[in-house]
């Protein structure tokens, strides 16, 4: 890793970039034309499977741990989501 960059603990330079780069990658954007109401409710953060990432990208970023999902193992937006969608129990987001 290049001196300065990103840690763990969110300390560090980029987050931003790293927060566009991988807002490319996105299943489901809510901008998108297609995007179906019912989604809304059925966001990456509200699934009993998201894992949050720890500091500043954590605020909006997790690793999916849905087995099953094709995003299992993978980071995450909060606001996108799949098919493999399980809600939490206690209702919470992010």
């Amino acid at each position: 890793m290049e001196p300065g960059g990103l840690w763990a603990d969110g300390k560090g330079e980029g987050e931003g970039d790293v927060h566009e780069r991988w807002l490319q990658l996105l299943n489901r954007s809510t901008g998108d034309p297609g995007y179906r109401d019912e989604w809304f409710d059925e966001q990456c953060g509200g699934c009993r499977f998201w894992i949050a990432l720890s500091g500043e990208l954590g605020l909006d970023w997790g690793a999916c741990a849905r087995a099953g999902s094709p995003f299992d193992g993978r980071v995450r937006f909060e606001h996108d989501g799949c098919e493999r969608f399980v809600a939490r129990a206690d209702g919470a987001f992010g």
